[in-house]
């Protein structure tokens, strides 16, 4: 190791390094002790030239070093990678019910910057995202196989941040048999995953616990339209409990009590089978591309649910301003208000009980982050206009240039607007398959919260 060149950090940088934070970046080093290897290991010193961490180094990226050791470390050889996956495999054994499908290897929370790894049963899809962890391929991959046995690897490295790196967008298989669509289990529920397609790696495991949190939400609507449980005698005499309309009706349809939900940003239609499961009685699933509402679709059959969902293929900014401007059309008319009748009523104007907003990233830049925060309060308070009183908002940002506390202001800037009070229920990051380190708050970027929602008016 005493050959390994050595970034020598400035005296005034911040002490990120010490914090936790696994980036150095071009600007936090003073200068260099002997040439960089390009995607090769170095050695971290303070401007004392006291040791502080081991990185695989990159000159041509701002973030020129990303650590991998705090101790020295000759090489990223298998041995090393063999312990690393070991020791990812432990956390989500211990931590993650379904961690035969999951991540399991998150970059810089697993002390592996620059790779990822998702398992989706026996395949296994992997992004590599710097050059350091492209470098080491030869080493990493013999490892993740020894380690976890999959039947193929397929890469999914066709990201922009490669560019960053000074590498090109690749994809295809690594490894085995790899088919292009194959099915998870996700809390009890069966779901196609397009590994070759799909956005990202095929799918969004940083969300399972958040999914499986809409349970309560999903039942107890029924009063809302005059069902009620009554006791009744059955055949053989006894008393049992059914749901009686207002007409003193036995009601039949077995989702009686279920809500009605909205899912915008459907992807793959995770949130609606989860409503379905929970006992929705109706669920409208939207997204705007074709290719993610069929495979929405195919899961939806899959699962038994084809009779309560229906598919929406739209702009979910558009449609949700065309339904608000369809009730503030038959609220006008009803009050009598002026408008023009010669008109007739569109077939706008849908309320439900609870929405679901589940966008990709709006800011990947922090030069985007305000008008992010103008689409993250459009589309809630337009949400926020087609609950019914008393009904739930589940949103969520994966922005993660736009921190948790400002996602918390442009939703309540949003209730104000809408004439709402907002009332928290739930408030997460991401599954526990991906782990967070402290001091990292690129690591903190996914925002999930449940609010009741009310007008003010009416309280």
């Amino acid at each position: 190791m005493a050959n390994q060149a050595r970034a020598v950090l400035s005296r005034s940088r911040r002490p990120r390094l010490e914090q936790g934070h696994p980036w150095i970046y071009a600007n936090e080093i003073e200068k260099w002790e002997g040439e960089p290897p390009e995607g090769g290991l170095v050695q971290v010193v303070d401007h004392k030239g006291k040791f502080l961490a081991t990185g695989y180094a990159n000159p041509v990226s701002q973030i020129t070093v990303r650590v991998v050791a705090y101790s020295p470390l000759e090489e990223m050889n298998g041995v090393f990678f063999r312990e690393r996956f070991e020791r990812c495999a432990a956390h989500r054994a211990r931590f993650v019910s379904d961690h035969l499908s999951c991540r399991l290897v998150y970059g810089e929370a697993d002390f592996l910057p620059g790779l990822v790894v998702d398992r989706f049963s026996d395949i296994l899809v992997v992004q590599v995202l710097s050059l350091g962890m492209e470098k080491a391929r030869d080493a990493w991959l013999p490892a993740l196989i020894d380690v976890f046995s999959p039947k193929g690897i397929y890469e999914r490295s066709d990201v922009g941040v490669r560019a960053l790196e000074g590498l090109e967008e690749r994809t295809g298989v690594l490894y085995g048999d790899c088919p292009r669509y194959t099915e998870i289990e996700e809390n009890g529920l069966k779901i196609e995953v397009d590994i070759e397609g799909g956005q990202k790696t095929g799918y969004f495991f940083d969300q399972r616990e958040n999914r499986a949190s809409i349970a309560p939400l999903m039942k107890g609507w029924g009063a809302r339209s005059g069902i009620l449980l009554q006791e009744r005698a059955a055949d053989d005499g006894q008393l049992q409990s059914v749901p009686v309309n207002k007409s003193g009706n036995v009601v039949t349809y077995p989702y009686w009590d279920g809500a009605t939900v909205l899912e915008c940003f459907a992807h793959t239609g995770s949130f609606t089978l989860h409503a379905c499961k929970y006992g929705a009685k109706k669920v409208t699933c939207l997204d705007i591309s074709q290719h993610a509402v069929g495979t929405a679709k195919r899961n939806v059959d899959s699962n038994g649910f084809g009779d309560r969902v229906e598919f929406e293929v739209a702009d979910a900014f558009e449609y949700l301003r065309r339904q608000v401007a369809g009730r503030e059309e038959r609220t006008a008319r009803g009050a009598g208000q002026k408008t023009d009748t010669s008109k007739p009523l569109t077939g706008d104007g849908r309320t439900w009980d609870v929405i679901i907003l589940d966008p990709p990233a709006f800011a990947k830049t922090k030069r985007a982050v305000p008008s992010a925060c103008r689409g993250y309060k459009d589309i809630n308070l337009q949400a926020m206009k087609l609950l019914n009183e008393g009904g739930y908002l589940v949103t969520a940002s994966c922005s993660y240039h736009v921190r948790p506390e400002l996602f918390l202001e442009t939703i309540q800037e949003a209730a104000v607007d809408a004439g709402k009070i907002l009332r928290r229920v739930e408030w997460n990051g991401a599954g526990k398959d991906h782990p967070q380190l402290a001091g990292v708050e690129e690591g903190h970027y996914l925002k999930f919260g449940i609010f009741e929602v009310r007008t003010k008016r009416e309280l």
